[in-house]
C-alpha cells in the first residue's frame, strides 16, 4: 500500500463546497472520481479543509492510500486528465502511515481578496467582494490584531454548528493593498465554521462605520453571534497556505 499526498487549487464558484455529497458537484466527489480511473481503488482519502460553497483554494492536500504504485509526476499528469477545468493538481508526493492531510496540519492561512472601488472588474468579479466605500486600513489592522493570540471565537462562527470547542490559536491577521485591490490575510491553527467570512464582515462593518473599530475585542469576549458582524460572501475567499 502506498500513501500519497497531492496538491491541488480550484475554482470553488461552481461547486458545493469540498465534501462530497449525493445532491451537488463537489471538489472532493470529481477528485474521488479522478483518482479510481487513475489508480483504480483508493482509500482514507481525506482533505485538509472542508471549504463551503463558492469557495477557492490556491493551495489544498489530500491523503489517500492505493495499491497501485505511480511516480508522482505520473500521477499528477493522469489525474489533470480525469479532472475538470476548474480544478488543477500541481504536486503529489509519498508520505508516511500515519500522514493525514486534515488532522496533521498545524496551521492554515486564508486570505480574503476586496475589490475597493465602485465600478465591477469582469475578470475579478468570481473571486473578489466589490466595496466601494473607503477603506482606512491602519485602523482595521489595529483592530486585526486583537483577533490575534488563542481566543474562544464562538461570536465569529455560526450558531447551531456543532462543534463545541470554539477555542483557536490565529497567529496573524492583517490586511494589505495594491492598488484597488485589498487583502486580508489570517493564519491559525484551526478554523470554526465560517468564522474567516465572519470575521472579513465584521471588519468591513468597522469600515463602513456599522461597528465602532474600538469593539473588537468586546466582541471577542461575548461570544455571541449577535454582536458580530455579516458574514462576507464566499467568492473572495481562498484557501491560501497549509503547513504541517
Amino acid at each position: 500500500m502506498t500513501c500519497y499526498m497531492i496538491r491541488l487549487r480550484y475554482d470553488g464558484t461552481d461547486f458545493c463546497g469540498y465534501q462530497p455529497q449525493s445532491n451537488g458537484r463537489t471538489v472532493g466527489g470529481e477528485l474521488l472520481g479522478a483518482l479510481r480511473r487513475t489508480f483504480g481503488s483508493v482509500t482514507s482519502l481525506a482533505g485538509c479543509s472542508r471549504t463551503d460553497s463558492g469557495v477557492h483554494a490556491l493551495d489544498y492536500r489530500a491523503s489517500f492510500r492505493s495499491e497501485k504504485r505511480l511516480e508522482p509526476q505520473t500521477a499528477v499528469r493522469a489525474l489533470n486528465a480525469w479532472l475538470p477545468d476548474d480544478i488543477v493538481v500541481f504536486g503529489c508526493q509519498y508520505v508516511s502511515e500515519d500522514f493525514h492531510a486534515r488532522y496533521s496540519v498545524t496551521e492554515k492561512e486564508y486570505m480574503y481578496r476586496i475589490r475597493n472601488s465602485s465600478l465591477r472588474d469582469p475578470f475579478t468579479d468570481r473571486y473578489t467582494l466589490l466595496y466601494p466605500g473607503v477603506i482606512d486600513l491602519q485602523r482595521l489592522n489595529r483592530a486585526a490584531e486583537c483577533i490575534e493570540g488563542r481566543h474562544d471565537f464562538t461570536s465569529f462562527t455560526n450558531s447551531g454548528a456543532s462543534v463545541r470547542d470554539h477555542v483557536r490559536e490565529v497567529k496573524h491577521a492583517y490586511f494589505t493593498r495594491q492598488e484597488d485591490e485589498i487583502r486580508f490575510y489570517i493564519s491559525a491553527d484551526g478554523f470554526l465554521y465560517n468564522m474567516v467570512r465572519i470575521i472579513t464582515g465584521t471588519l468591513l462593518d468597522m469600515a463602513s462605520g456599522l461597528i465602532p473599530y474600538e469593539a473588537m475585542p468586546d466582541i471577542i469576549a461575548a461570544c455571541d453571534r449577535s454582536v458580530a458582524g455579516r458574514t462576507a460572501p464566499a467568492r473572495g475567499l481562498f484557501l491560501n497556505k497549509v503547513v504541517y
